[in-house]
């Protein structure tokens, strides 16, 4: 601009900015309680990127040509992400400054004599509030562009303590309970681990799954590998039935769900037993499964190909029969055990008489050689059923519950 009232106030504006810096900073420490202390912003930098981006806005108004693109309100928006001020806050430092500086102008316009100041005061305007607007529009962007980079960044590292637990790796001498504390996770409380199939090569089958468990107040730490979506969630013990939900609601793959845990070093079992029940689902299935409670099921899931003999060895004979005879005679001891040695207890769920039950339980003595007296016999029996309910391709899948919500 080369009119003269014009180049007069932005002049006038200049010889004034060190007063306008400190009441600009002075306002904004009384009128927004984020700079009332210097938790987030230290006041020092407050008043430097206040004095930074004033001095840039008033040398705009002298030189028209002036590029946008220099460097202060995109360095204040990247270092404000980085600091976690709230851009609104950090938006209203530029409000703030701006009515300042316009109120500075308007008042020095009263006072003076020249006829055309309201001329000059009417262009100061136009083009004061178009930077203001170019700056606000390059400073959000900035601080925008850095906090999808500290996100990202943040997802990293969670995952990869996240994979520490998995794994019973230590991270700079730091252990599970560090790397716990780190995520957020309990370390006093009961832990879950699911994990499910990735619906491509690392694509996430359990879609904003970490959103959905902490609307529920659920902290959890996930990890994508090209197979597999794992993930450890802090669990009380009324929240199980919940996070269970939230899990089949969003799954889209088979997916498997640990027992309830207490200690983060435990995190690398829990993830097998996790992947033992997906496992036990038919390939193909979107669906959940959670692994029992049971210590022995457990067990025999640390070692499945020593749980693969031990079943053979124990159910040779009866694992030779048609697969319908097969199915019934295994089926009826699963019941058996599940009703805590009833016949009574077992006709009732398979529907059958209880002299029904006890010829099938006489046909697998006879087959197995087993007694079901016997504390020897009746223990290798009771293993044995539990290896085959973990083994989908003998018998796996008949364990008398459902696809969709059973428990090995």
């Amino acid at each position: 601009m080369s009119d003269p009232a014009f180049a007069e106030l932005v002049a006038w504006a200049e010889s004034r900015l060190s007063r306008l810096i400190d009441e600009v900073f002075a306002a904004v420490c009384e009128r927004i309680d984020l700079y009332g202390d210097e938790k987030i912003v230290p006041r020092a930098d407050l008043h430097r990127s206040i004095a930074v981006n004033l001095r840039f806005m008033v040398g705009a108004l002298g030189d028209s040509a002036r590029s946008i693109e220099e460097a202060a309100p995109g360095e204040t928006g990247r270092r404000r992400a980085r600091q976690g001020a709230p851009l609104p806050e950090v938006l209203q430092v530029y409000r703030i400054g701006c009515a300042m500086l316009w109120d500075l102008l308007v008042e020095h316009v009263r006072d003076m004599t020249r006829p055309d100041a309201a001329d000059g005061l009417v262009d100061v305007a136009s083009l004061l509030w178009r930077v203001a607007d170019e700056h606000a529009v390059r400073l959000t962007e900035a601080y925008r562009a850095a906090s999808a980079e500290l996100l990202i960044a943040q997802h990293r590292r969670r995952s990869a303590l996240a994979a520490a637990l998995f794994t019973g790796q230590r991270v700079f001498d730091a252990g599970a309970w560090e790397a716990g504390r780190l995520l957020g996770l309990a370390v006093d409380g009961q832990l879950a681990v699911v994990a499910a199939e990735t619906r491509g090569l690392a694509e996430e089958s359990l879609l904003g799954v970490e959103q959905r468990l902490a609307e529920v107040g659920m902290v959890s730490a996930w990890q994508l590998t090209p197979t597999m979506q794992a993930g450890v969630i802090s669990v009380r013990d009324e929240q199980r039935d919940t996070m269970m939900s939230i899990v089949k609601d969003v799954a889209v793959a088979r997916t498997g769900v640990s027992p309830l845990y207490r200690s983060l070093t435990e995190t690398p079992r829990a993830l097998h037993l996790a992947r033992t029940a997906l496992a036990g689902l038919p390939p193909g299935q979107p669906a959940v499964r959670a692994f029992g409670s049971s210590p022995l099921a457990a067990f025999v899931a640390y070692d499945p190909d020593e749980g693969r003999r031990l079943a053979a060895e124990v159910f040779g004979a009866v694992l030779d029969l048609p697969s319908e005879e097969r199915d019934v005679l295994l089926e009826t001891l699963r019941a058996y055990f599940d009703q805590g040695g009833s016949t009574d207890g077992a006709g009732r769920v398979l529907h059958c008489h209880a002299n029904t039950v006890r010829y099938r339980l006489r046909r697998i003595r006879e087959l197995t050689g087993k007694s079901l007296t016997d504390p020897r016999d009746l223990a290798e029996l009771v293993t044995a059923v539990q290896a085959l309910s973990l083994d989908p391709a003998r018998g796996g899948s008949a364990d008398g519950s459902s696809a969709g919500t059973g428990e090995p």
